[in-house]
């Protein structure tokens, strides 16, 4: 039987990180859809699961494992575009008594200067425009 499910798989895409996300959504779906009966509301959340564990299917056994891999990609770079933007976050938020931020009116570049030293005159070190800020 093994055999068989592997001589079946072959030549199709599998599961991805896109692909384990899908089925952990599904699953969520279809949990919250078990309260319904309190809300009924929440049967819409059946539906939907049940959309995207076809769709996980879909992508599971395509052939086209080309389109599949970029859309893999895609969802791998929005994921790690997500995690540097709250690492960011995280970094500025620790820094927060000490330094103060501001953007670059020009290039829209973050800008660190230290807290408490006044009127300061600010230079950009992307396009090198200066603005004057209160630190």
């Amino acid at each position: 039987m093994r055999e068989k499910i592997q001589r079946f798989m072959m030549g199709r895409y599998g599961v991805d990180d896109l692909g384990r996300l899908l089925s952990g959504t599904v699953l969520g779906c279809l949990v919250i859809s078990m309260f319904s009966f309190l809300v009924p509301v929440l049967a819409i959340f059946y539906w939907i699961g049940i959309a995207l564990m076809i769709y996980s299917f879909f992508r599971m056994f395509s052939r086209n494992t080309s389109k599949r891999y970029a859309e893999n990609q895609k969802f791998l770079n929005w994921r790690y575009q997500g995690t540097v933007k709250r690492n960011q976050a995280k970094t500025r938020f620790a820094q927060r008594k000490i330094y103060r931020f501001y953007k670059c009116p020009q290039c829209s570049q973050k800008v660190r200067v230290p807290k408490g030293k006044g009127r300061i005159c600010i230079t950009c070190p992307k396009c090198r425009t200066e603005f004057v800020k209160k630190s």
